[in-house]
């Protein structure tokens, strides 16, 4: 008897096992047959329910996409920015960037049952055609997660590259494709071995002589996407030309490359450009520009693309049967930043997230007649209850994403052609140095940008409102305005607003280092850096303090930060030959002249993740950078010394 009750026990325990973890049961085995890639918007199959990433409101909504009704709000864990469906569509996927995770969400629960750990900052992210695995790509460790779902655990961690970030998987499953954000590459994944098999570059657009005519180096990948029929996908990008001073109608353009599937090569012919591909006319026959390109969504049969533009905020719609070019553009979807698209299954409507309005707008295709032209349903459909930001940051994020030049107190550029995002890639940076009347300029980081001091490379603005300088000169806005007079006080409030929202310390989290021990802790070799760092070294003579930077330092007598005070730019020999002196600006009455040998100190938070290096992004490493540093302590640095020094200065958050 007691044998039987110590069976019957056992038995009970292991159900209640299997119980502790119904995540990855399925009711019903469900292999797909299509292609399927991550968004930050997914539609099921039968095309009546809608799931959406609410990114900066820590939710993802579940909305009825016939009645039009939210079904529920579902809270996740921090910055949710992309989901995946399961293939029997019960389980929803959530990569939850600032918390490091997956939230898997039971949809017959509606609510989060389970978490899995990730890499630092997931972003894209798929399941497999047979359901048994999920893909994770981690932004900032650089690698690929491959989980076991039935299991709850990692199986392998594929190393990619820098910013691994939007996800593709081919309908038989065997081939994964993996964006490298900023650096314009694709990693082929064989899913069998699980093994990088091919890495695509996406080619430069060559030079024109015509600086308005698209150019430039690929960067932004934000998404890719499989066409219907599974041989080639398309990715939406930017193109930057850095060859040439910066300027807003010659500097940065909007692109989608396409690759082809079976050789796993760009077709750079097929590429679509502005003044190419891109071009249509509005009523004074001028080109439609457009900006940030985001996302794309395919007529079922494939006959049409619809590219969503999130700067300008359009659509772009492409016959793909007749040419490939673009045919008609929708101007001003209704809403804020739109980063999301689908398709109904019968191909009439298409639904658009609103990324910073947290709502949906719907656009009727008129069928895949090469001749219909898409329609706007007028109004939107709220997505969250309440805004977790405050109106004031909520309006500067919407500024800083926005190339829409008619939507604000005044344009914040010209002709739509760019939003800060465009340079400062989601924020951040675009790894590329662009040339400006004072000399090449590496993009820097806007995490802490508020707290460490004097703006700029050279320390020669010390209020947010002299970025006007920057709208000017680089991005063609608010040129009716005299910008060493006070600002009319609805262009100063957009100031204040954009302000308030790189100040939110929710904006630009300093990134977690991989360069740390699993615990978090510092390496042997960084701490030996360490201490070199703040001895032998004496770095801490200008990189000191909670920010690692002495451009806090630089105040007037009543404390308040001022171009005036220089002692705190100094110069440690790394000036450019193209570097020139300014006589400084307008806003500034002319009081903040610099010479290229007087430079502000960078924080060195993050700094790990903000290559390359130095003002002109001359340095590729922080070693490189550590021994460009002409003073008598790195002088006496040994080789050793200096790469325990650079690993303790990638460990720093």
């Amino acid at each position: 008897m007691k044998r039987y009750l110590f069976i019957g026990i056992l038995l009970l325990l292991w159900l209640t096992g299997c119980q502790a973890s119904p995540v990855f049961e399925s009711e019903k085995k469900v292999v797909r047959h299509y292609p399927v890639h991550s968004d930050n918007i997914a539609m099921n199959q039968k095309g009546d329910t809608l799931y959406i990433a609410n990114i900066d409101v820590n939710s993802v909504t579940i909305l009825n996409a016939k009645t039009k009704k939210k079904e529920a709000e579902i809270p996740v864990g921090k910055e949710p920015r992309q989901l995946a469906l399961s293939p029997d569509e019960q389980w929803l996927y959530v990569s939850c960037m600032h918390d490091d995770r997956v939230d898997v969400i039971s949809l017959k629960e509606k609510k989060v049952v389970d978490h899995l750990k990730t890499g630092i900052e997931p972003f894209g992210l798929v399941t497999s055609q047979d359901g048994k695995t999920l893909y994770v790509a981690n932004y900032r460790s650089g690698t690929l997660s491959v989980f076991d779902l039935a299991a709850g655990k990692e199986k392998k961690e594929i190393s990619i590259g820098d910013r691994p970030r939007a996800l593709a998987l081919t309908a038989d499953g065997k081939k994964l494709y993996v964006t490298e954000y900023l650096d314009a590459k694709i990693s082929v994944i064989d899913t069998k071995t699980n093994r990088v098999i091919k890495e695509i570059a996406l080619a430069p657009s060559p030079d024109q002589a015509d600086r308005k005519k698209s150019q430039g180096i690929p960067n932004t990948l934000e998404q890719i996407v499989i066409a219907p029929d599974g041989k080639k996908a398309y990715v939406p990008h930017l193109l930057t030309n850095i060859d040439t001073p910066i300027n807003f109608e010659e500097t940065v353009f909007p692109a989608i490359s396409v690759i082809d599937l079976e050789k796993d090569e760009e077709l750079t012919d097929e590429r679509k450009e502005l003044f190419a591909e891109i071009n249509v006319s509005d009523v004074k026959n001028e080109t439609i520009i457009v900006s940030n390109p985001y996302d794309i969504a395919f007529q079922p049969d494939g006959s049409k693309a619809y590219a969503i533009m999130s700067g300008s905020e359009d659509l772009v719609v492409f016959d793909l049967q007749r040419g490939g070019n673009a045919t008609q553009i929708l101007r001003r979807i209704e809403g804020n930043n739109p980063r999301g698209i689908v398709i109904s299954p019968d191909g009439k409507t298409l639904f658009v997230h609103n990324a910073m309005s947290h709502d949906l707008a719907m656009i009727q295709t008129g069928g895949k007649s090469p001749y219909a032209k898409v329609k706007a349903v007028k109004g939107t459909i709220r997505l969250i209850a309440k805004d977790s930001l405050s109106p004031l940051v909520r309006e500067g994020k919407t500024i800083f994403y926005s190339a829409n030049s008619d939507e604000f107190a005044t344009n914040i550029t010209g002709n739509n052609w760019m939003s800060c995002a465009s340079c400062h890639s989601d924020g951040d940076i675009n790894k590329l140095t662009l040339l400006t009347p004072k000399g090449p300029r590496n993009v820097p980081s806007n995490i802490l940008a508020t707290k460490t001091g004097l703006f700029m490379w050279d320390g020669s603005r010390d209020d947010f409102t002299d970025y006007i300088h920057t709208v000017q000169n680089e991005m063609g806005g608010m040129m009716n305005l005299d910008p060493g007079k006070p600002l009319p006080p609805k262009v100063q409030h957009m100031y204040d607003a954009i302000l308030a929202y790189l100040n939110d310390p929710n904006s630009f989290p300093v990134p977690k280092s991989p360069y740390r021990n699993q615990d978090g802790s510092l390496t042997a070799k960084a701490k030996e850096g360490e201490k070199l760092f703040n001895g032998k070294g004496n770095c801490l003579s200008c990189h000191g303090g909670e920010y690692f930077t002495d451009s806090t330092k630089a105040v007037d007598a009543k404390g308040n930060l001022t171009t005036a005070n220089t002692d705190y730019l100094h110069d440690i020999g790394t000036a450019n030959p193209q570097d020139k002196s300014s006589k400084g600006d307008a806003r500034a009455h002319f009081t903040n002249p610099r010479t290229p040998k007087q430079w502000d100190t960078p924080t060195l938070r993050g700094v790990w993740a903000t290559a390359p290096y130095l003002h002109d992004g001359s340095a590729k490493t922080i070693e490189e950078a550590i021994e460009r540093h002409q003073t008598k302590e790195v002088e006496t640095l040994t080789p050793g010394e200096i790469a325990a020094i650079a690993e303790y200065v990638r460990s720093i958050e």
